[in-house]
């Protein structure tokens, strides 16, 4: 393992995403954060992502997947591996706090997106379904998922939250 200096992003709301790891292993890059959510319920959307493969082991609470149409449900202790192109979709089942180790190999923009996301929440720039109101800052949201939301066509996301993406970048939205 390459140990990195330890960031933490810490949400108003107190949910906090910690990195514990990221480099390079015999397995390739890795990214290892950890993930303590307050707030019950979904913590995104359904979405696949081409080349990432991600792993969640639980450690405190509860947290239900949905990985191509199967649903689990996982405790303390437990694991799931979600694989490239898998549909997933994740939620905090838990009454008070979850937590849980995420990682993400390779790492691709997950970083970056973490570290957006954590910005637009402290500015009040997010929905209450947590997805940017300002269509540059989603174009650039989306771009760090490092794959598609499922259901609309790959061309149409590229087309339009690329678009967005770029455009965004070339008036000088930075993450």
């Amino acid at each position: 393992m390459n140990r990195t200096m330890e960031q933490v992003l810490v949400h108003p709301d107190g949910t906090t995403i910690t990195l514990l790891d990221q480099g390079t292993d015999e397995q390739g890059e890795y990214l290892i954060v950890e993930h303590l959510v307050m707030k019950r319920g979904a913590m995104n959307g359904p979405h696949w992502h081409p080349v990432l493969t991600e792993s969640f082991t639980v450690k405190e609470g509860m947290m239900r997947f949905i990985v191509d149409g199967t649903e689990q449900v996982l405790g303390p202790g437990q694991h799931i591996k979600v694989l490239p192109e898998q549909v997933h979709q994740f939620w905090n089942e838990s009454g008070d706090q979850l937590i849980a180790i995420h990682e993400i190999r390779p790492p691709g923009n997950h970083w970056n997106m973490f570290k957006l996301m954590h910005k637009l929440t402290k500015q009040n720039r997010l929905n209450s379904k947590g997805v940017p109101r300002n269509p540059l800052w989603l174009g650039m949201a989306w771009e760090c998922i490092d794959g598609y939301i499922a259901g609309p066509p790959i061309i149409f996301q590229r087309a339009l939250f690329g678009g967005l993406a770029r455009l965004a970048r070339s008036v000088g939205y930075r993450i």
